[in-house]
């Protein structure tokens, strides 16, 4: 993370309750912050605390308020993972276009990716096997617990007729 710089001393006590931004004018402002639950109040209106001589915001940073309650600036970082995944991709290329004579090794490469999946296919079927007999089982106990209840029942059936 790129440090950053102040850009003017402000020196603003923060209360809880209230959320501290920069504004478009590029002042300090607060507004009450509304919890769960709560509505906003008419008369809750952005208010500014201070003043700065900042006149425009420059392309690129991100101004914010830091700890101190000083107005900060920092550089924005741009891209990202996408980005950086386009550069690789384009570079490879770059590489491709320049080594014809690797052609011979990725035919080699690709015979060997094709033995290995067989070995996947086969290891995958194993697992549908296994699978196939831990649901037989899962069933059979399923109907013992049926059959159980089943002849409880008969019994507390029995056992009110012998009452009556």
């Amino acid at each position: 993370m790129a440090a950053s710089e102040k850009v003017f001393k402000a020196g603003v006590k923060r209360e809880s309750g209230w959320l501290y931004y920069l504004d478009k004018n590029c002042n300090v402002a607060r507004s009450r912050m509304v919890r769960g639950g709560q509505r906003k109040k008419k008369t809750d209106r952005p208010e500014v605390v201070v003043k700065t001589n900042i006149d425009r915001r420059e392309d690129g940073y991100l101004y914010f308020i830091d700890k101190q309650g000083d107005v900060s600036r920092t550089k924005m970082s741009r891209g990202g993972q996408s980005r950086r995944k386009k550069k690789r991709k384009k570079a490879t290329k770059k590489k491709a276009k320049k080594k014809t004579t690797k052609k011979k090794a990725k035919k080699k490469a690709t015979k060997k990716k094709a033995k290995k999946k067989t070995t996947k296919k086969k290891a995958a079927k194993k697992k549908t096997a296994k699978r196939k007999t831990t649901k037989k089982k899962t069933a059979k106990k399923k109907t013992a617990k049926k059959a159980k209840k089943k002849a409880t029942k008969k019994k507390a059936k029995k056992k009110a007729a012998r009452r009556r």
